[in-house]
Parts: structure tokens; C-alpha cells; sequence
């Protein structure tokens, strides 16, 4: 096996590992690639021997964490100070606390993207904040203008990531209330994300994941997204999309609808509404679109 990080030319310091058993299929890509904000994440690398590598700020400090098959098994390996509560929480973010089994289709098409995605599972990382901050950087912007954000300010401001120096560990809650304004500038945030992150921030949202909604300006959307991937949420329907009714309309009746007909469409699902949406994401080849795309802002040249 190659013990090299992604991008790293040597190995990384020793490290702790757990070899662990999926209680099912599982594609251990299609569940944590959802982790990943972009191809140049530096929190989020896939590597080219498809291990998966993700460095976190742990409960106990920073932590990286890289996921191999191992045949039927799942290797993970660990490094610094978070390493063993990363191996601990292992089997969480590969979804072992999903229910995949308990999904019905209800739509011939959803019967074979389920089949399609039968190793997809909902796993959950137990880290609020950074699910959070990812997705206030989301709102209401273009993916590659809400990932050259996350990038700049990862990059500046978090640390080496233990084991795989060409990687980053996203910030701790505190440090981002300090980052001056004039680096959110440059970044390419604006005002109004900058202060609902920053606002954000004097609360303990590590405990309060069901309650992200009441914090200003954080709405439906931004709290669903965060609770996907914090708690494994696989009933959040992140409502105000630009795409995702349009994409579940065009799935399941061959038409655009709005929220409340996504909604609608999606009402047989409940309990896995994300899950449907999710897998019409990963394995649904959707057609051209014919309405034009969002811009592209730089925000950092206004």
C-alpha cells in the first residue's frame, strides 16, 4: 500500500489506524465526496492510489484522517492530535448510522439510481461548525465563487494538516471571528456572508444543529446543508436551490417545478428526501441546460 499523502513526496509521520467492516455496500467516494468543496479543497483531497484524505478540526485539536478499501474492509489511518477521535468517529462518516435499507422507491426511475448508488450512505462528520461556515460561503453564489472562498481562506488561516502538509486544517470557530475584513475581501466574500459567519460564531452550534435556523441569516437551505453532512440529516431538503427542483421535477416528471413542487414530489420520501436528491446528483445524466448559468462575481474587485 502507498502511505504517500495527497501530493506529499514522502509519508507522513507514524500514524494510528482501524481496520473496519461496513455493515453493507458502500462506495466509500460517493459518501465523502460530499465533504469536498471543489477539486482544489485543501480539507478535501482524493488521491491518485483512491485513498481519501480529510483533515478536521476535532473536539480535540487538528486532525487528518485518510480512507482506503481494503477488500470487503475499510482502512483509515490518523494522524495528530484529533487522530483518535477521527478513528472513533470512522464508521459514523461512512454511514453507519444511515437506514439505507429502510428506502422504498416509489418512482421507476429512483428504483435504478438506487441501484446504481447502492453504496451511497448518508455518513455525518459531529462537526457543526465547519459544515456551517462551508455553507454560508454557499449561499446565494456559484460553486466555484463559494469554493475560491473556502480555498483563500482555509489556506490562509488554517494549519498544516498532521501527515499531509500540502493539506489544511479548516480553522477552529474562534479564529475565523478573527480574520480581519479586508481578508474576507480578498477571498471574495462579501459583507453580509462574512457577518453571519462571524455572528455565528458566539454560539455553540456543535449542540445546537437543530436550532441553526434561528440564528440570523441563516435560513432553511443553509441550515439543511449543514445538517446533512454534520448530523447525516438524509430527510433535509435544502428549499431556495437555484437547481435542485428544477432537477428532481425534470427526474420524476419530466418538467421544472418550483420549491413547493419539489416538495410535493418529494412527500412519498420522507425520512430520505435528501437521499433522492443526492443520488439524482450523483448518477442522473440530467439534460443541457437551456436557461442561462449564474455569474461567476469577483467580488474582490468591486
Amino acid at each position: 500500500m502507498n502511505d504517500e499523502g495527497p501530493g506529499d513526496n514522502s509519508p507522513g509521520p507514524s500514524f494510528i489506524s482501524r481496520l473496519w467492516t461496513p455493515p453493507g455496500p458502500l462506495d466509500v467516494r460517493a459518501t465523502l465526496g460530499l465533504h469536498r468543496r471543489g477539486s482544489g479543497d485543501p480539507a478535501t483531497r482524493f488521491a491518485p492510489n483512491g485513498s481519501i484524505w480529510r483533515a478536521v478540526y476535532t473536539p480535540d485539536g487538528p486532525g487528518t484522517m485518510a480512507f482506503s478499501r481494503q477488500g470487503d474492509d475499510v482502512l483509515g489511518r490518523a494522524w495528530g492530535p484529533g487522530g483518535p477521535w477521527l478513528l472513533e468517529q470512522m464508521p459514523k462518516m461512512l454511514g453507519s448510522d444511515d437506514n439505507p435499507d429502510e428506502f422504498v422507491a416509489h418512482h421507476d426511475v429512483i428504483a435504478r439510481l438506487a441501484k446504481q448508488g447502492r453504496g451511497l450512505r448518508i455518513g455525518r462528520t459531529d462537526r457543526v461548525w465547519e459544515a456551517l461556515v462551508a455553507a454560508v460561503l454557499e449561499q446565494k453564489v456559484t460553486g466555484a465563487e463559494a469554493w475560491r472562498a473556502w480555498r483563500y481562506l482555509v489556506n490562509k488561516y488554517g494549519e498544516p494538516a498532521p501527515g499531509a502538509p500540502s493539506m489544511k486544517v479548516p480553522p477552529p470557530q474562534q479564529v475565523w471571528c478573527e480574520i480581519p475584513q479586508w481578508e474576507w475581501h480578498a477571498s471574495g466574500a462579501e459583507p453580509p456572508r462574512r457577518r453571519t459567519i462571524v455572528a455565528a460564531a458566539g454560539y455553540d452550534v456543535e449542540r445546537k444543529a437543530d436550532r441553526l435556523h434561528l440564528l440570523r441569516g441563516i435560513g432553511p437551505w443553509t441550515a439543511a446543508h449543514a445538517r446533512i453532512r454534520a448530523v447525516g440529516d438524509a430527510d433535509a431538503v435544502p428549499v431556495g436551490d437555484f437547481h435542485i427542483p428544477s432537477m428532481v421535477g425534470g427526474t420524476l416528471i419530466g418538467r421544472r417545478v418550483d420549491d413547493a413542487g419539489m416538495l410535493e414530489l418529494l412527500e412519498p420520501y420522507a425520512g430520505h428526501r435528501y437521499r433522492v436528491i443526492r443520488l439524482i446528483e450523483l448518477y442522473m445524466q440530467m439534460p443541457a441546460r437551456r436557461a442561462p448559468r449564474m455569474p461567476t462575481r469577483d467580488y474582490r474587485s468591486f
